[in-house]
């Protein structure tokens, strides 16, 4: 039988040459690739917006304010709107305190939680943490300047006393926005929440800020923890959370601890530090932790309260107690637990344009 002919073999290339082609092709294939599905290019930063409360003194001040830094330098502020509110609740208690702002990963939205508060005229803290709010105060934005109208959203389960200082984190591994916060929780025997408890840190989960899942518990210490922020640095988690124990029982008392962990929902992280703040200020709530925008540095905001309001603080290493106090800053006013949002030159312009 006919043989069938075949194409001459090609001469096989030194292994070496083979090796810098297949090298030069991984290479050109990083370079053309986009970006993964669905997530936007990052984009070039051009200053900072500051969300904050003022505190519960007067009538207006536990509603939502802004400020833009100077440029891209995140301790010098202005204040917009005349220093007067940007955003007002007409919902719940009709207070809002703790505005914390939340970027989409595909950067066309911004997504604002805050408490469900007013304390303005009533000051009972315990009650507060009894009776309080089950939900938070939500509004949606697609540039920062038009905000919908805000709407409750019900997160904390019916054993819950309050929903304390709402912050969010997009997990890119669930597909869903991790929302965490503190809430004092009583016995299902004790509907009347007439007991004696503390704040533990809840978290649900969601894609759209309207449907959440059931509430769980996040960090429980057996003692009062309230107030925790995150940060995510080469694959590392950091948390920020305030000890609400008093100074007689531990010497890091209503001061702020960090904490590490390579996942968000790890109900063990590893310490990295503790009494963050002690000796710059008096005490400390409402960490906000942000990176700058121009170079390898972190900035960690302590809301002093009580005095001065949020007091900043820097370092270029995240996982270290050495946080060097901010010299010659200039805060606007006396701002309370918020968040700092990296943002546009187009965001920055129109936010000036608006309330400058």
């Amino acid at each position: 039988m006919t043989q069938p002919s075949r194409d001459p073999v090609p001469p096989r290339r030194p292994r070496r040459h083979r090796t810098v082609i297949a090298l030069v092709g991984a290479l050109l294939a990083a370079l053309t690739a986009g970006p993964p599905a669905g997530a936007a290019p990052a984009p070039k930063y051009a200053g900072y917006l500051f969300t904050y409360f003022t505190g519960e003194n007067t009538s207006t001040g536990e509603q939502v304010y802004f400020a833009l830094s100077q440029g891209n330098d995140p301790t010098r502020w202005r204040q917009l709107n005349g220093g007067n509110p940007v955003l007002t609740s007409t919902v719940g208690t009709r207070g809002v305190r703790d505005p914390f702002v939340i970027r989409s990963p595909q950067g066309d939205k911004f997504y604002q939680i805050a408490t469900d508060l007013r304390m303005y005229g009533n000051g009972n803290w315990d009650q507060a943490q009894r009776t309080g709010s089950k939900s938070i105060v939500v509004r949606e934005s697609a540039d920062l300047v038009n905000w919908s109208p805000p709407r409750l959203a019900r997160v904390a389960p019916d054993t819950a006393g309050n929903t304390w200082a709402p912050e969010a984190y997009y997990d890119e591994g669930l597909g869903q926005y991790v929302v965490f916060w503190a809430s004092k929780l009583y016995s299902t025997s004790d509907p009347n929440h007439t007991g004696t408890t503390y704040n533990r840190m809840m978290y649900a989960t969601t894609s759209d800020f309207r449907t959440f899942s059931p509430a769980q518990v996040w960090v429980d210490t057996g003692y009062s923890t309230i107030d925790s922020t995150l940060i995510k640095h080469n694959g590392t988690y950091y948390r920020f959370t305030k000890d609400e124990r008093s100074p007689s029982q531990t010497p890091c008392g209503k001061l702020v601890l960090a904490e590490k962990s390579t996942t968000v929902l790890n109900r063990n992280y590893s310490f990295v530090a503790d009494c963050l703040g002690k000796n710059a200020i008096s005490q400390g709530e409402g960490p906000l932790v942000f990176k700058s925008n121009t170079d390898e540095r972190w900035y960690l905001f302590i809301d002093e309260y009580g005095g001065r309001g949020y007091v900043p603080f820097t370092t270029t290493d995240l996982n270290t107690r050495q946080w060097s106090p901010v010299s010659g800053y200039t805060m606007p006013g006396k701002p309370r637990h918020g968040t700092v949002l990296p943002i546009t030159q187009a965001e920055y312009d129109r936010l000036l344009q608006r309330w400058g």
